[in-house]
């Protein structure tokens, strides 16, 4: 497709390409300073074929993995030298699960409030379930701890926006925070394409939807995985394309998922409507990778954030959507005041459907708004973030 079309109609463009790479420690900027060249590399094959990039990213190894104990004030002095790297070139970073297992730490909400404040660009995850351990009891109870922390540690408790609690997550996820990296050197391409597959829709009923759908997305989506192909080399394998049709402020999940239905988002159908696109993103003809489920972020989608200010659905109707289709809750507005045994209750939720569903990747990234009750309307700096209402909880 030639730059102006992409331009003029935005079906899709590129959100990330991201690189995984293994640090032999927090002083290895060596690596990091390859993997900017990298991707330096990678954005300009893109963009010179047509596409659109909106962001380059790097992940590493879990952060546990790169000090011997618990993170301490030293390991962000290490991360601030990183974080100067990042600034320098637009690019973000994951570091992925800062502790391992199913352990409470209660130190470790104080020294994410450090890093979020010392840091701007760096990105961090805690596991709350496993394919080994099943559900972290205790883990839930330390990414509870942080998620209050970050929310009454900053403006509009927006520094939730670089936390998540994960739930099953694999390694090569592209988008953040959950991603982290494993083994030799990698890439993987994340994409953000609701339009396009609103402008599938607008043709297709329920019995020709699922077809429309799968043939325009692989026929959309082989050239990039061929790209993807010709930057392969002996440092640097490709992973795929997270098939996840991440929204944008101008391109609206929602919004697809309506045009299928007919109705607003949260009525009877819109099951049926994620149901389709999530059986369609799961089986292309392309290498996938990541999450490749359908993601509904609240504060990130202007027809999601719609539908939550009309009280056209709830919590935990997004919770039933994502057991059959989604990545989890992404970024969900809940009151200030909401208590930690709460948070605790949904994040086991998440981490309980990820373990029903064969290991299901989901994640949760709740956003405590200090100072907002159930019903209020929040708006945000986050350019990235449109205004919605606080969710109720029952």
């Amino acid at each position: 497709m030639s730059a102006n079309k992409q331009n003029q109609t935005f079906d899709f463009r590129i959100r990330t390409i991201t690189a995984g790479i293994t640090l032999e420690n927090l002083d290895d900027l060596n690596s990091i300073n390859k993997a900017i060249t990298f991707l330096e590399k990678a954005k300009k094959i893109f963009i010179n074929n047509g596409y659109e990039v909106q962001d380059t990213r790097i992940s590493t190894q879990n952060l546990h993995e790169l000090v011997t104990d618990k993170p301490t004030a030293h390991t962000i002095k290490q991360l601030k030298a990183i974080n100067k790297i990042l600034v320098q070139n637009s690019i973000s970073l994951s570091v992925g699960e800062l502790i391992s297992g199913n352990q409470c730490d209660e130190k470790l909400a104080e020294w994410a409030v450090e890093l979020i404040k010392e840091t701007s660009n760096i990105n961090f995850s805690v596991p709350i379930s496993s394919e080994s351990l099943g559900i972290h009891h205790k883990t839930i109870k330390t990414a509870s701890e942080i998620c209050i922390a970050l929310s009454k540690n900053s403006k509009g408790g927006e520094a939730n926006f670089r936390f998540t609690a994960s739930a099953n997550c694999p390694d090569g996820i592209p988008f953040f925070p959950a991603a982290y990296h494993k083994g030799k050197n990698s890439f993987a391409i994340g994409l953000e394409y609701p339009n396009l597959i609103t402008k599938v829709f607008i043709k297709s009923d329920w019995e020709n939807a699922e077809a429309n759908l799968k043939n325009e997305l692989n026929k959309q989506f082989k050239p990039i995985e061929i790209l993807g192909q010709t930057l392969q080399t002996s440092d640097w394998n490709y992973d795929g394309i997270d098939t996840s049709p991440a929204p944008g402020l101008d391109a609206s999940i929602g919004q697809a998922i309506e045009t299928l239905t007919g109705k607003p988002f949260g009525s009877p159908t819109t099951l049926s409507a994620c149901s389709i696109i999530t059986k369609v993103i799961k089986n292309l003809d392309v290498k996938s990778c990541g999450y490749s489920g359908l993601m509904l972020p609240i504060i990130e989608d202007m027809v999601l954030a719609k539908r939550a200010m009309e009280n056209n659905y709830t919590v935990e109707e997004l919770l039933l959507f994502s057991s059959v289709s989604g990545t989890g809750l992404d970024v969900i507005p809940v009151a200030g005041d909401l208590s930690k045994e709460t948070i605790e209750g949904i994040y086991r939720d998440v981490a309980s459907l990820s373990i029903k569903y064969f290991n299901k990747a989901l994640s949760a990234r709740l956003f405590p708004i200090p100072g907002k009750k159930a019903g209020d309307i929040i708006d945000f700096e986050n350019p990235y973030l449109t205004s919605s209402v606080v969710m109720k909880l029952n």
